[in-house]
């Protein structure tokens, strides 16, 4: 079983962790947008068998510190969070993962500290700006947050889904597997340990950041790229991301979307193991 703990990272801050397994060099986990750990729940297990393997909550999310101010969420403070993160922990070198939000946060942190990454893997993410959400649907959404909690959005989502499913075909089938209500609490729950102020500036961040595509090159750590074949937006990111990064690997993971460890298990976990032995044994 792992052990939740919390680190604390300075300026009043804690971020909530989750550590799995044994090893010398640990595979750290950095989830998306409105995520958290519990995103990992059902490969933890595995990923522990493999080594040592943190799973941890970015700030404004899941069990970490929620500042309330919009200023304290940039692309560029999570990825000092994760600089903290590290020296709190007094690790060597790591093994990163980053999905999604999470990846362009550790994309920014392999660049500033390449030093500190002795592997990388960028899931279904992107290196310039995606726009996923409009303005108007991100204030919104943190206005109906501070107002009656975080949670509504998932009641907004679902009766929006009732309407016209947006979901891909993977995604829906992962609803299916769970149970729809089980599905619908968990991103509820997810939601509701959610900043409003996180919300509304990191959502806002995933289509206006600036791009770090003319550095990619800067990389030079072995790199995998991640991304579900169900996953539309993010598929031209993550041919850039594997042209601009010498010698990327790019693993196109079938019947999946955005969350392929939850939407195609096994296949993600044969690539994420795949990778790992790459790097063990080079």
């Amino acid at each position: 079983m792992g052990k939740v703990q919390r680190a604390g990272i300075g300026t009043g801050i804690e971020l909530e962790y989750e550590d799995w397994g044994q090893g010398s060099v640990p595979l750290v986990l950095v989830h998306g947008f409105t995520g958290s750990r519990d995103d990992w729940k059902e490969v933890l297990p595995q990923l522990g068998e493999m080594g040592r393997t943190i799973a941890l909550d970015q700030r404004g999310h899941g069990g970490s510190t929620k500042t309330r101010k919009a200023k304290t969420y940039t692309l560029d403070q999570l990825a000092l969070d994760l600089e903290a993160f590290h020296a709190a922990l007094a690790l060597g070198p790591w093994d990163l993962l980053g999905h999604s939000l999470g990846g362009m946060v550790a994309l920014r942190f392999a660049l500033a500290r390449p030093d500190l990454v002795r592997s990388l893997i960028l899931m279904n993410t992107s290196p310039y700006g995606v726009p996923l959400a409009s303005d108007a649907i991100l204030r919104g959404g943190a206005r109906l947050g501070r107002l009656a909690g975080m949670g509504a959005i998932a009641w907004v989502m679902r009766e929006g889904e009732k309407r016209e499913s947006r979901l891909a075909p993977a995604a829906k089938r992962w609803m299916e597997q769970q149970g729809e209500e089980s599905f619908w609490q968990r991103t509820t729950t997810r939601l509701e340990q959610m900043d409003p102020e996180g919300f509304l500036a990191l959502g806002t961040a995933l289509s206006t950041q600036a791009s770090v595509e003319p550095r990619l090159n800067e990389i030079r750590c072995p790199t995998t790229i991640i991304v579900g074949d169900q996953d539309d937006a993010f598929m031209q990111p993550a041919e850039a991301l594997a042209q601009g990064i010498p010698h990327a690997h790019k693993e196109v993971i079938p019947d999946a979307a955005h969350s392929a460890q939850q939407e195609a298990t096994d296949a993600w976990l044969a690539a994420i193991r795949a990778h790992l032995e790459r790097v063990r044994n080079a």
